[in-house]
């Protein structure tokens, strides 16, 4: 079983263990927000409901030892930018983001992301990180490549975006492997 730090610290940020105060501060800087929605698998958050229900089952993920988010947190400040993860499929880990659009373009998504998969990668029983993006999500696809990991293939109709629509969607395929 794994057992990821609760914090990792960079030069800029700080990843820390979800909480579940964290559900206001995720609505207001990306959850309600579609343009940072567009890409993923689930509709822009309508209440404080929905982001406490989304922090709850990343909680639930951790504790479970399925699914581990870190909240991405400005270290000057403690603005709250967004989230990695890594969700545990079989032997394999799945790998992804979310930033807040005022701090898109500054590198805080490869600075979340680039420790959590060389953590990752560390683990005696971990020998491939995946992840994941639309076609479309160009921006995603270099974070990707900016932390190491390697173009495999587009996936056909591999998942449903359901801001841009209701039919899978064809994905770029990222990992990393040891």
């Amino acid at each position: 079983m794994l057992n990821p730090p609760k914090t990792i610290e960079t030069e800029r940020l700080i990843l820390r263990a979800p909480v579940m105060e964290d559900a206001a501060a995720m609505l207001e800087s990306y959850g309600r927000d579609p343009e940072v929605t567009r890409y993923l698998t689930w509709k822009p958050f309508q209440s404080l409901e929905e982001a406490e229900g989304f922090i709850r089952n990343r909680v639930e993920g951790w504790e479970k030892g399925f699914w581990f988010s870190w909240t991405i947190l400005l270290r000057e400040g403690g603005a709250h930018l967004g989230t990695v993860s890594l969700r545990t499929l079989g032997p394999r880990l799945f790998m992804g983001f979310i930033i807040a659009r005022p701090y898109w373009g500054r590198g805080y998504s490869t600075e979340a992301a680039r420790p959590v998969l060389e953590w990752a990668l560390a683990q005696p029983n971990v020998y491939r990180v995946s992840a994941v993006c639309d076609t479309e999500h160009l921006a995603s696809a270099r974070v990707l490549e900016k932390i190491g990991m390697q173009y495999e293939g587009t996936l056909r109709r591999w998942d449903v975006h359901p801001n841009i629509s209701d039919v899978p969607r064809d994905c770029l395929c990222y990992s990393a492997v040891k």
